[in-house]
């Protein structure tokens, strides 16, 4: 099977050839025929002098026919020869200045009157400024003489149009060979650099060699291969972390179970709680790997009802009064009444709400303040959680809503997963909302969710 290149040349070698054809043919057929009509255009007014001439002679057409011939002597296209005297005769036409014919070598013409708008198409013959007759020529084809002047110049014409056509398929030959190769490096190269995509090389590059639709779709390869090798690694810190995180829980609940099992330990309310305690955290990482597959696959189910926002809040501020004074952080709540409802998962967005207050709690010290606010913001609703706590690093708040991500290094170790902001991410998505953070350090930290207002 040919290669694209070879197509494309040979596709532009017939745009080329075809072109060149035509423009030789169509040049070919006009110089022929203006150089009839110049030929033409000139023995008729030699032939119009003569039949002038004879009439000012005679006074009249009168015997016309018999002196035709010697009239028509310096008129090579209409002269005639000795075995047809008629046969190579144009259509002429003689009319008196009473319209009527008075010599045709067409048949059965003489003596009908012809049309005005005939004659004004004919050459009129005029003597002392008055019309006496017209000349109508119907042009015929015209056998040139071998090695005239006539055949020498047009066979000139047709040989310089003829290389002119060659030179024009030539150049259509280098040129689009050129271009079939400048367009189809670049598709060499993306077919290469996909094959090294699909043996599982992600983040190849090609060069964009261009700005048209070629170099938008190297640009759109080198992005898509980029973000591949991104979620590639993530995919593998992931799953670093799913281990790690389920493996905490577990080892220690197969370390108590082998202990129980072999007798070295005796059960007891303490060790039956931190058995508890791990399975629960175990089922917690389960159901947040869970919600967050379900919301990628848009499938997290949602119970949609109006609410208004300082409803939420409220009920979100309430539920965190006890642990917010037990830590000495003033919790309030700042809504404008006024703020048109939201239609929302009550249980889906109070979880997310639940999760920012928690982590706004853990980074605010005893005497720091979380408020819950509410917002309108071109016609959308914004409900935000604010704390001075000790704000987030620059650099860690690109990644706070990554999965597993951890910004606080000395937490590694815990039992927190790092998939709270993850999936209140997922939820304020599912539905159609953003969620967004800005903080300074020692400045404390913004969290904003934005709805669609209903």
């Amino acid at each position: 099977m040919r290669s694209l290149a070879t197509k494309l040349t040979l596709a532009f070698l017939l745009v080329g050839v075809t072109g060149a054809v035509l423009v030789a043919v169509i040049v070919q057929r006009r110089t022929r025929l203006a150089f009839d009509e110049f030929i033409l255009n000139r023995e008729q007014q030699v032939l119009v002098a003569n039949l002038v001439l004879y009439y000012q002679n005679n006074g009249s057409w009168e015997g016309l026919p018999g002196n035709l011939p010697a009239l028509l002597a310096d008129s090579p296209r209409f002269s005639s020869d000795a075995h047809d005297d008629e046969r190579n005769w144009a259509g002429l036409s003689l009319v008196g200045p009473d319209r009527v014919v008075i010599f045709s070598s067409l048949p059965n013409q003489v003596g009908k009157t012809i049309a005005k708008s005939i004659l004004e198409r004919g050459a009129a013959l005029e003597l002392n400024g008055e019309t006496i007759g017209w000349l109508l020529v119907t042009p015929n084809a015209r056998e040139l003489i071998p090695n005239s002047a006539e055949d020498i110049f047009l066979r000139n014409v047709n040989r310089a149009t003829l290389t002119s056509a060659l030179v024009a398929a030539l150049l259509a030959l280098v040129l689009g060979g050129a271009l079939a190769l400048t367009l189809t490096r670049s598709l060499r190269e993306l077919t290469e650099a996909t094959v090294e995509i699909a043996r599982g090389r992600f983040g190849k590059q090609v060069k964009v060699r261009s700005k048209d639709e070629l170099g938008d779709l190297a640009a759109s390869f080198n992005q898509m291969s980029l973000d591949l090798e991104r979620a590639t690694q993530s995919r593998r810190q992931m799953t670093a972390d799913i281990a790690h995180d389920l493996r905490s829980p577990l080892s220690v609940l197969s370390g108590y179970a082998e202990a129980l099992s072999d007798g070295k330990l005796t059960g007891n309310p303490e060790i039956y709680t931190i058995l508890h305690q791990e399975t629960n955290h175990l089922s917690r990482l389960v159901e947040d790997l869970r919600l967050l597959s379900l919301a990628d696959a848009g499938e997290l189910p949602l119970l949609l009802q109006p609410v208004t926002p300082q409803a939420l809040l409220e009920r979100t501020a309430a539920r965190h009064a006890v642990t917010a004074q037990q830590r000495g952080i003033t919790l309030r709540v700042a809504v404008d009444a006024s703020l048109l409802q939201v239609n929302v998962d009550v249980e889906r967005m109070s979880q997310v709400l639940d999760n920012l207050i928690l982590n706004a709690f853990r980074y605010t010290p005893s005497g720091g303040e979380v408020v819950l606010a509410g917002r309108a913001a071109q016609g959308k609703v914004e409900l935000q959680v604010q704390d001075n706590g000790s704000g987030i690093s620059p650099e860690d708040l690109p990644h706070i809503f990554d999965r597993f991500y951890r910004g606080d290094k000395a937490r590694r170790e815990s039992s927190e997963s790092g998939l709270g902001l993850a999936i209140a991410k997922s939820i304020v998505e599912a539905h159609r909302g953003q969620i967004s953070a800005q903080s300074s350090p020692g400045q404390g930290a913004t969290f904003t969710i934005t709805l669609l207002a209903g």
